[in-house]
């Protein structure tokens, strides 16, 4: 990680990191640390623990506004969302995910909303999903001067496509598809890699012919990085998650419980108490009581 600094008023914050020091990690051996998230406060507590890179994911769609796979959310909600995280870091890369429908049409489509993602959004960088004639996209946005993550294996825009959300890459020819669309991704100008549900083995081998990172999510311990959501590590997605998910804490069960003493607070009248509460000069109460009779 860079360990130079810019001045914020009166306090030192890290720098932005670059590209150049991205690549740096990878080929030094240190591990990269990539979180969605969503909003402000999730920006914030990512930079504090020491995030490299925050993904504005589409998981958005599912995991904040309620949808039951990614392709229903919109650019206007990508970019509402990035805004709020890229106002919120200092550090840490900010990477907008173009939904699906922002780049599959054309490529003058594809670039036009990857600079919405910049100029609107405040984004460093985009994320696109897929290989194949998306290289095209790929190559028209870097060549605009927007830095571009790619992705491969599980691509969920696409799942129904490629049956649904399993791992991908689990036959000879589909590990060898996926080796070459990950070259033809680093040949098309991409900085990064995202390998999504990919056998160990095969997420290995990209990630030695690639000279640019990979960053794993349930593809192993041998890319470059790692990636979760925010959402599901803390504790807080409901219902099945994939496998390859840690969670490091429980705070769903936390938030339900401190609820859950608030709403009993509420109806005890228990809350709010004295401290709660504001006064008002003795006199001006008196006047006030005075016009209210």
């Amino acid at each position: 990680m860079s360990t130079s600094h810019t001045n914020v008023g009166d306090a030192q914050v890290p720098a932005k990191l670059t590209l150049t020091e991205l690549a740096d990690l990878k080929r030094r051996g240190t591990k990269i640390a990539m979180v969605t998230a969503y909003d402000a406060a999730g920006g914030r507590l990512a930079e504090a623990a020491g995030i490299d890179v925050v993904l504005v994911g589409d998981s958005a769609a599912m995991v904040v506004l309620g949808h039951e796979a990614t392709v229903p959310v919109t650019m206007d909600e990508m970019l509402l969302l990035t805004r709020a995280v890229a106002r919120s870091v200092r550090h840490p890369l900010v990477v907008g995910d173009m939904p699906f429908g922002s780049f599959q049409v054309s490529d003058s489509d594809a670039v036009r909303n990857a600079i919405r993602f910049i100029k609107e959004a405040g984004a460093d960088t985009v994320k696109l999903e897929g290989a194949g004639r998306m290289l095209a996209r790929v190559r028209a946005i870097v060549e605009s001067g927007i830095p571009v993550m790619g992705h491969l294996g599980l691509t969920p825009q696409s799942a129904t496509a490629l049956g649904g959300y399993k791992a991908q890459g689990r036959t000879a020819a589909k590990a060898r598809r996926l080796l070459a669309d990950a070259l033809a991704l680093q040949e098309a100008g991409c900085y990064s890699l995202v390998l999504e549900a990919v056998p160990t083995p095969v997420a290995a081998a990209v990630t030695a012919a690639l000279e640019i990172p990979t960053i794993g999510i349930g593809a192993g311990p041998h890319c470059d990085g790692q990636v979760l959501v925010y959402h599901d590590l803390l504790g807080l997605t409901a219902g099945h998650t994939a496998r390859f998910v840690k969670r490091y804490a429980d705070l769903a069960t936390i938030i339900r419980e401190a609820l859950t003493a608030y709403v009993a607070d509420v109806r005890s009248g228990a809350y709010p108490e004295e401290r709660h509460t504001y006064a008002m000069p003795a006199d001006e109460l008196a006047a006030f009581e005075a016009t209210a009779d």
